[in-house]
């Protein structure tokens, strides 16, 4: 016989599966964006949800799920590059061939990551989470602690020395004739 809390556990687990599924392509995004390998995003938006998991009733009852969840993200992050490497990683394996030819994507993404290289931790952060986690000003000044107007400055410089980065900028002039 079920007992009058299950109902709402099974709530909250479907409720959690829903939101994960929908996030989970976002929250891999900003990993790579904010310096991760593929891989090391796909472990580290896996150890946000399972952190948001466990605590999920109070992911519920805060004002902004999507800022709760991505100041999550940012702390497992951070946790993580204090006590890990993320230098080389020797394989026996190389990489498959590429079947088609997707340089030209490879050569976009190389560019951004380079870019995106170039920032400060703070101004890749609100890069992110302006842009690709697509938060309001007033949401990302709350995930990294901070005023709105240094939301605000923190973009403006950040877009300034991504404008002029030599790496977009090979991307913008395109061929000569």
């Amino acid at each position: 016989m079920k007992g009058p809390t299950t109902g709402g556990a099974d709530l909250d687990e479907r409720d959690f599966e829903s939101y994960a599924a929908a996030r989970w392509p976002s929250l891999v995004r900003s990993g790579v964006f904010l310096g991760c390998s593929v891989e090391d995003a796909q472990d580290l938006a896996q150890s946000t949800l399972l952190r948001c998991h466990v605590a999920w009733s109070k992911v519920q009852r805060a004002d902004d799920r999507d800022a709760y969840v991505y100041q999550v993200l940012l702390n497992c992050l951070r946790d993580s590059r204090r006590r890990r490497w993320w230098g080389e990683r020797p394989t026996e394996r190389l990489p498959e061939e590429p079947v088609s030819d997707r340089s030209a994507e490879v050569d976009v993404a190389d560019a951004v990551h380079r870019a995106m290289a170039g920032l400060s931790n703070a101004h890749r952060e609100v890069v992110v989470l302006r842009y690709l986690a697509d938060l309001s000003a007033q949401q990302t000044a709350g995930v990294l602690g901070v005023e709105v107007g240094t939301v605000k400055s923190r973009l403006s410089r950040a877009l300034s020395r991504l404008s002029a980065d030599v790496h977009l900028l090979d991307l913008t002039e395109g061929p000569t004739t």
